[in-house]
């Protein structure tokens, strides 16, 4: 279908593409067997401006839209759910910065996202805190001009290799979720060190680590927008980053399929190609309508959040949980028509499948996602 995509979209569209092909594709199964962080991808992504996606042309970037990041991350999670996410991970981490920093925070970190220099992570998740950020142990009492941090976060996306955090604690535990709020925390500030490294069944190439806060000091200068405002500013971010993950189950899925189809094709039985059978031509019909329903709603959600002012929590929290349980549906089906040949690592559809599963777990179940949707909808 066409999405409209002007010409700079259409160029993003491309580079994105040619790196996949040409950089990702003959390392992802090294890297996915390792856990491997893609250091070397992540100087490419730096070198064809596509951390510069991310950001607004004031603070050196060259797009800052959610339709342009759902494009790049589309097209390299079609290659590689786990190295596309040290991109779409820092857009995550960066976002608290974009939407509710200071001017001053958003001089001083955005340009360095911008060029590539630096990576963001975005800490919210605890052992006891999920989708009840309310449930937050961490705290950040405060002392002068500093506040203290002491804590510990789990599951952090690109954690460990990040130098710049968007870190949730809590200044008031009386208040619940009204007493969190969202500091930035470099990579070398004392009493800040990284745990355990997660391994994972996919995304493996995507470092997911504990972060750990020992009487952590930072200036007040670090904290994004005021004291309290902690949980605002989480989901304000989830509401505008949701549909980057969308989009990067939509390109492990359309990866799965793009598999499944060159194997029907090629793989005969009985005398004739596989594709010549009628219940595997319905299976990829359901996959390819399956795919293209999703990625409507996708860029129809991102193209609503660049352009409206007004809420779109239950667009956002729609998209992100369809386009995930279609990827796992198609990359399951993608695994079937494969066969025996599906479920063997010589060939990427059992990482696809292992990588589309997270996508219906981080940045809020699907299940959270619906009673997103459900209580939006009570409300109007």
């Amino acid at each position: 279908m066409d999405y409209f995509f002007d010409e700079e979209q259409l160029e993003i569209k491309e580079i994105a593409r040619k790196v996949a092909e040409e950089k990702i594709k003959p390392v992802r199964e090294k890297y996915d067997e390792e856990g491997i962080f893609p250091w070397d991808i992540v100087e490419v992504f730096a070198q064809t401006d596509l951390f510069a996606v991310l950001i607004p042309e004031e603070y050196g970037g060259i797009s800052g839209k959610v339709v342009d990041l759902c494009i790049v991350t589309e097209e390299l999670s079609r290659v590689c759910g786990g190295i596309s996410l040290s991109l779409g991970a820092t857009g995550l981490g960066l976002y608290p910065i974009l939407l509710s920093g200071s001017e001053a925070q958003k001089e001083k970190y955005l340009p360095l996202i911008a060029d590539g220099k630096k990576l963001a992570a975005f800490a919210l998740t605890e052992a006891n805190a999920g989708s009840d950020a309310g449930a937050i142990e961490t705290t950040a009492t405060k002392d002068g001009d500093y506040y203290v941090l002491n804590g510990t976060k789990q599951w952090i996306t690109n954690g460990g290799e990040a130098d710049i955090y968007t870190v949730f604690a809590m200044t008031d535990k009386t208040k619940g979720a009204r007493g969190a709020s969202c500091f930035i925390v470099e990579k070398e500030t004392a009493g800040f060190s990284f745990g355990k490294k997660e391994n994972k069944m996919g995304i493996r190439a995507s470092a997911t680590s504990e972060l750990i806060f020992e009487d952590c000091r930072i200036h007040k200068d670090n904290l994004i927008g005021k004291e309290g405002m902690g949980f605002l500013i989480g989901m304000k971010t989830f509401d505008k980053s949701r549909p980057m993950v969308a989009a990067q189950a939509i390109g492990i899925a359309q990866g799965a399929f793009e598999e499944a189809v060159k194997y029907t094709k090629e793989r005969h039985q009985f005398g004739k190609p596989v594709s010549s059978f009628q219940a595997v031509q319905f299976m990829l019909a359901d996959m390819a309508t399956q795919i293209e329903a999703a990625r409507s709603l996708v860029f129809a959600t991102a193209k609503m959040i660049d352009s409206r002012n007004k809420k779109f929590s239950k667009e956002s929290a729609m998209c992100k949980y369809f386009a995930s349980d279609v990827a796992m549906k198609v990359t399951t089906d993608a695994v079937q028509l494969l066969g025996g040949y599906g479920y063997m690592k010589e060939y990427p559809v059992e990482k696809m499948m292992r990588d589309a599963k997270i996508t219906q777990i981080y940045e809020g179940t699907n299940q959270i996602q619906r009673s997103i949707v459900a209580s939006n909808l009570l409300r109007e």
